[in-house]
């Protein structure tokens, strides 16, 4: 592979402003690749797939290149550089690889290979945790998984096609495909491509959602005709699911308490062709009190540490703060008091979230069904997903039925 100046400067500009001004790395990267039009898909895939691979494995790289954060732009071409060698990728003659030392480069990765902290590149508090909770052994093949690039899955909207269908017509938009067994809507890109691009896409046949969150919407057992209320909607991957699950009958009230995410979802829901999804956004307590007693089924897809899909937001793990799980924590239990209210008896409610710890998962449910609320409710089953495991995303999900 032969780097070229102009694309490996862009990966650098937005390595500082990940690293050092806190930027999110997807919303960098976006920005990025609107830099020079001329650049094509393989550029572009070369600048995005790069700086990934640098933020997933900063913490390694950074060890090896001996710089600490905040990082100098010399700082940043040492990390690129360790980038190279450990890829086998030819320096260039430039200044900024002057005197890289090659060998060392190996023999430190050899070396803090031995220790996970660094081989899988996390935090010391995070890596303690993630051993605490799940176990070494289970934690440190959670890790590795979770260490991999994501692949892309799509649902297919059965709204307004078939998987098989939609595969077709991919194929002929130069897209390929395969099923995924075990997965009713789901197909897996062959490679990874611009699918936002497609016709398939413009015109509603499919959605981009890991086949780990895919489980969700079916978990909660909603049938056409049914009051569903999506709490934590966001921008509806799994509202607009559940909308396909229920054929478009009945009612989806989709809450959420950030405005612009619920617009979001509203183009969604147009160019997927749904159209029995209401949304609301949460202003007052009254907006929830009014659903108290009124719904079928209930989703609470909890904001939480998002370690299961570590693997497409690698950055997170650098973002995320011990205080942060403590405090969310406190969340998801007052948000399991409050939203399990709008369940009428004999209603059933799903908690979910994308982490793989317990005290985000089983633990809250237990601690819920203790609870004076939670007493009203009993468990129906469980499901604990790992990215070691499924190959996907890292998911939780219970399912609970109103007494």
């Amino acid at each position: 592979m032969r780097l070229h100046r102009n694309l490996v400067f862009a990966t650098i500009d937005a390595l500082a402003e990940i690293f050092n001004e806190g930027n999110y790395a997807d919303k960098v990267i976006e920005k990025t690749l609107k830099r020079d039009k001329r650049w094509g898909s393989r550029d572009r895939s070369f600048i995005a797939e790069t700086t990934y691979d640098i933020v997933r494995w900063k913490r390694l790289y950074a060890e090896i290149a001996e710089v600490k954060e905040p990082f100098s732009r010399e700082d940043l071409f040492r990390m690129f550089s360790v980038w190279c060698v450990l890829r086998g990728i030819k320096l260039p003659d430039w200044p900024q690889f002057d005197g890289t030392p090659e060998r060392r480069i190996k023999g430190r990765f050899d070396e803090l290979s031995k220790v996970r902290k660094f081989r899988e590149s996390v935090p010391d508090w995070l890596d303690e945790l993630g051993a605490s909770e799940l176990g070494d052994k289970t934690w440190t093949k959670e890790l590795h998984a979770l260490n991999n690039q994501a692949p892309v899955v799509i649902r297919a909207n059965k709204l307004k096609t078939t998987p098989q269908q939609l595969a077709e017509i991919l194929k002929e938009e130069g897209i390929e495909t395969s099923n995924l067994r075990n997965y009713p809507e789901a197909l897996e890109l062959k490679e990874r491509a611009n699918i936002f691009r497609t016709k398939a896409f413009k015109d509603g046949l499919f959605e981009v959602q890991d086949a780990s969150s895919q489980r969700v919407a079916e978990f909660l057992n909603v049938e056409p005709g049914m009051r569903v209320v999506d709490t934590c909607a966001g921008a509806g991957g799994k509202t607009l699911h559940l909308a396909a699950l229920m054929e478009n009958k009945g009612q989806i009230i989709a809450l959420d308490i950030y405005g612009n995410k619920l617009k979001e979802l509203k183009r969604r829901a147009k160019r997927a062709g749904a159209h029995n999804i209401d949304t609301r956004s949460i202003e007052s307590t009254k907006v929830i009190k009014k659903l108290y007693n009124t719904a079928d089924r209930v989703l609470i897809d909890a904001p939480c540490s998002g370690l299961g899909v570590l693997s497409r937001n690698p950055d997170a793990k650098w973002k995320l703060q011990p205080e942060f799980i403590e405090n969310i924590r406190n969340t998801q239990i007052e948000i399991l008091q409050k939203y399990s209210r709008m369940v009428k008896k004999g209603g059933q409610l799903v908690y979910a979230t994308c982490s793989i710890l317990p005290s985000e998962n089983q633990q809250q449910v237990q601690r819920f069904l203790k609870s004076e609320e939670g007493a009203k409710f009993k468990l129906k089953k469980e499901k604990n997903i790992l990215s070691s495991e499924s190959g996907y995303d890292g998911f939780y999900m219970a399912l609970l039925e109103k007494k």
